[in-house]
């Protein structure tokens, strides 16, 4: 039996003996916000957070992010525990997040992309739903030159949308298959396209769109990064626990190793600064297996971190790597259907 195979077959040992063994579910949340449109799927509304909060406390064992590299250095696991952790730093995580989770006295960790700490101006992803997917008029005809490609496209009757036209079309998302006008499929390609340009690159991409549509650099106060000042009022009780999320939400594999050290130093190094004390855990932006690479990796764990978010589903189970642990993405569900979704989770019938 070669290396490889032996690993792999390791692997799947592990795999098998994961849904008998004591195991932790890390979830993954973004925002908690009541949004009228929410094209990327990020956010839970306050109602439904307070529903899984409830669940959480009365069913399972909720410990911090901490806690759980702690019982994976002493190789244990709480029986169905679960940790609570946030990603990009809205500010709702203050406002709408922080008073549910002294409420039913639930540790977070909120990872704070520190580039959009106190700007004004929004996530991508956010601007082009404000610059696209909202009532209003746009030229008839969009050229782009994307770090070197040429994408056209042409609105036609789209071009003019109207109330009634946003109202029928709000609760489209990127997950599902079908584009129902132009001004979607522009969306769909554009965050797409932009999530593996450098942040220079991308912001050229983002002053031709505004140009196209006649808008200027703004920033809504339903989609607003945190500030430094509430960074801190977010961390304060200890409750909170902030982490560090690269300064541009960068892909980490789509850049030099250099950018990689200065996405991941500078973003540590400037919470730290804002704080007053040592940051322990990282998340990779986007976080699936090829946002980020070994490289990667390694820099998080010089830049001295003690631990590192992925985004790739699975149950922690002892012996997981402390640098690439597993996050499932909660859903926007009521509390019985979140109930019965955990439930699948640590009896291993994933959905």
């Amino acid at each position: 039996m070669n290396l490889l195979d032996r690993r792999e077959m390791l692997r799947a040992v592990r795999r098998l003996r994961c849904p008998f063994a004591s195991k932790a579910l890390i979830l993954l949340y973004h925002r908690v916000a009541e949004l009228s449109s929410d094209p990327q799927l990020l956010a839970v509304t306050p109602a439904r957070f307070e529903e899984h909060l409830k669940i959480l406390r009365e069913h399972y064992t909720v410990i911090s992010l901490e806690q759980l590299t702690r019982f994976l250095r002493e190789g244990k696991i709480p029986h169905r525990s679960v940790v609570l952790t946030f990603d990009d730093g809205y500010a709702d995580a203050l406002y709408n997040a922080k008073p549910l989770l002294e409420r039913y006295d639930v540790p977070a960790t909120v990872y704070v992309a520190t580039g959009f700490v106190g700007a004004d101006r929004e996530f991508y992803w956010d601007e082009l739903e404000g610059l696209l997917l909202r009532p209003g008029n746009l030229p008839e005809h969009l050229s782009l030159n994307a770090a070197g490609t040429i994408f056209q496209w042409r609105l036609g009757q789209s071009a003019q949308y109207s109330e009634a036209d946003y109202e029928r079309w709000r609760g489209w998302n990127v997950a599902m298959d079908n584009d129902p006008t132009p001004r979607q499929n522009i969306y769909r390609t554009l965050c797409a396209r932009l999530l593996q340009m450098s942040e220079e690159d991308r912001e050229n991409v983002l002053n031709a769109v505004r140009t196209w549509a006649g808008a200027t650099p703004s920033c809504r106060p339903i989609h607003r990064p945190l500030s430094a000042e509430e960074i801190v009022r977010l961390s304060e009780g200890g409750l909170v626990e902030v982490g560090a999320h690269t300064m541009s939400h960068a892909v980490l594999s789509a850049i030099p190793t250099a950018a990689q050290e200065t996405e991941i130093r500078e973003s540590k190094t400037r919470l730290e600064a804002m704080l007053g004390r040592p940051l322990f855990s990282f998340s990779y932006p986007f976080g699936k297996r090829t946002d980020y690479t070994e490289e990667t990796v390694a820099i998080v764990r010089q830049a001295g971190f003690r631990c590192a978010c992925s985004n790739f589903p699975g149950n922690v189970c002892r012996g997981a790597d402390l640098f690439q642990l597993p996050r499932v993405i909660a859903p926007h569900c009521g509390g019985k259907e979140f109930r019965g979704w955990l439930r699948r989770w640590f009896l291993g019938f994933r959905r």
